[in-house]
């Protein structure tokens, strides 16, 4: 009877840590689609009290599911990027290499506060520095 209680223990746990591992992996998918749909554009960027947004005007970004982001800037390439988001620990990142004036701004691990279907919101602070972005799908 002993083993058999502790074959039912061990069976509900297996069952409860499988389970826990296909709901951060749906998780993890549909940050993925989330992203990959459309575009998205910068509606607020702020570092500290500076606001950078207006420099923003005419960016629009397109994530892809190889982890590329593609900005254009009214409806040109100007570069492409690399990208990535994690759903357990609410982050995303960006890196666009040789970026300059305002694509550098979007560059490293943001803690996403908000986020839903057509919203993101995150900061990244660095040392004094704290920045905020608010991305919109459309």
């Amino acid at each position: 009877m002993k083993k058999v209680a502790i074959f039912i223990f061990a069976s509900i746990l297996l069952s409860a840590s499988c389970s826990k591992k296909k709901v951060e992996e749906v998780k993890a998918d549909l940050l993925i689609q989330i992203l990959t749909d459309g575009q998205w554009s910068v509606t607020l960027l702020t570092a500290n009290t500076t606001d950078y947004t207006p420099a923003f005007a005419g960016h629009r970004f397109k994530f892809y599911e190889n982890r590329t982001v593609d900005a254009t800037n009214n409806g040109i390439l100007e570069k492409t990027g690399t990208w990535d988001a994690s759903s357990t620990s609410m982050t995303t990142s960006s890196n666009f290499v040789g970026a300059t004036h305002p694509l550098i701004l979007l560059n490293g691990t943001w803690n996403i506060t908000q986020s839903s279907s057509r919203i993101v919101k995150a900061t990244q602070t660095n040392g004094t520095e704290v920045k905020t972005v608010n991305l919109y799908r459309e």
